[in-house]
């Protein structure tokens, strides 16, 4: 049951991807620390990792229809038009019955109407965007923002509200790094003394990653090293009956905080989300920035850690030829790891979540 008598309602839109989903977390989880009289509800879709999550973390989930508009021809595009304007119905309605303070959107299709709707209903909007080059729904919705959070300078030549923009960093979740290595390699089955490295394609997976990573992961074996490989629910079909003692198959990874806790080395796509957290935590890591992503923003990400010696980058196109290679020769090169462990640290933002929940819950007090 909400509560009226408090100002501090806050309504979270975005999802799709971990990328847009738990940068909010981090958020609301501040929120709920500085003010634990909050109110707070997450937007999202049923099926996406919002579904999965949010529900475990206790927070009120609301579902709306809305799906994203696939860019090569699809009959489901037919109903886009539709799905929208129920979603733009089912958003007025949860913003009414919820009456939030302030509405958050943190990227992915489904915030477009949930934000939207909330500021209809008169909410103060904040839009955090993660990535160098700005989603299409914060670029819709920056008309209607009180405040943009970016984490790239870079950013700010594509948005128009210039006024309204705070460089904050990316949040991250305040429990990462919580876990002790030894703790954190049982909880996985793993010889604490023994090298371990954290294989991240995204929630959904990706080929190049994957198949360079069977490719060698006999070899890595044999090498004394160990391996979490999520291999995201698109792929895992494919690799699950590698029986390797030494090798940990997940499509999946809910608990990410032992996850990186437990690993020496972490190899993943360059998103935002991925980047802020290594950084925070100064995970030495192997960076593959995705070709399939709007403005190549995943490379500049990647270089901007690469070129303060924050993390070694290999190009999509080349990473099933250097992988091996470059894992082999991390493992046993400690300055070199320890470096990038002190220079992801050096260039990260720890306190983004803090930053943006004050915001937060300033505007909320002044309504």
């Amino acid at each position: 049951m909400k509560n009226l008598s408090t100002p501090y309602r806050f309504l979270f839109a975005g999802g799709g991807t971990g990328g847009h989903l738990y940068p909010a977390i981090a958020v609301a989880n501040e929120i709920k620390r500085l003010k634990p009289e909050s109110e707070i509800i997450f937007v999202g879709t049923k099926s996406k990792i919002e579904g999965r999550v949010i529900p475990k973390l206790g927070y009120g989930f609301k579902s709306i229809w809305i799906k994203g508009f696939a860019r090569k021809f699809n009959l489901e595009n037919l109903l886009f038009p539709v799905k929208l304007f129920v979603s733009i119905v089912q958003s007025l309605f949860i913003s009414f019955r919820f009456k939030p303070r302030v509405a958050i959107g943190s990227g992915g299709y489904v915030a477009g109407p949930a934000i939207w709707g909330a500021s209809v209903l008169g909410a103060k909007i904040i839009l955090m965007e993660s990535n160098s080059y700005p989603g299409v729904t914060t670029r819709l919705l920056e008309r209607y923002a009180d405040e943009v959070d970016i984490t790239f300078e870079n950013s700010k030549k594509y948005l128009r509200r210039l006024d309204k923009i705070k460089i904050t960093g990316n949040p991250v979740r305040t429990e990462l790094g919580s876990s002790t290595k030894e703790e954190a390699k049982k909880y996985f089955g793993l010889d604490e003394n023994k090298f371990a490295v954290l294989i991240l394609g995204g929630s959904l997976g990706a080929a190049s990653i994957n198949e360079a990573v069977a490719s060698c992961v006999e070899e890595l074996e044999k090498k004394s090293l160990q391996i979490i490989w999520q291999t995201g629910k698109n792929y895992y079909h494919s690799y699950k009956n590698i029986n390797l003692n030494s090798v940990k198959i997940l499509y999946f990874i809910e608990d990410m905080n032992k996850a990186y806790s437990a690993c020496d080395l972490l190899v993943a796509r360059a998103g935002a989300t991925t980047i802020a957290e290594l950084s925070v935590l100064g995970i030495p890591s192997i960076l593959i920035p995705s070709p399939h992503v709007a403005e190549n923003h995943q490379y500049y990400n990647a270089k901007s850690l690469a070129d303060n010696n924050a993390a070694v980058m290999i190009k999509d196109s080349d990473v099933k030829s250097l992988l091996r290679d470059k894992i082999l020769e991390l493992a046993v090169d400690k300055n070199l790891l320890n470096s990038l462990s002190e220079n992801a640290k050096r260039i990260s933002k720890p306190n983004a979540a803090n930053v943006i929940a004050e915001s937060a819950i300033k505007f909320a007090s002044s309504i």
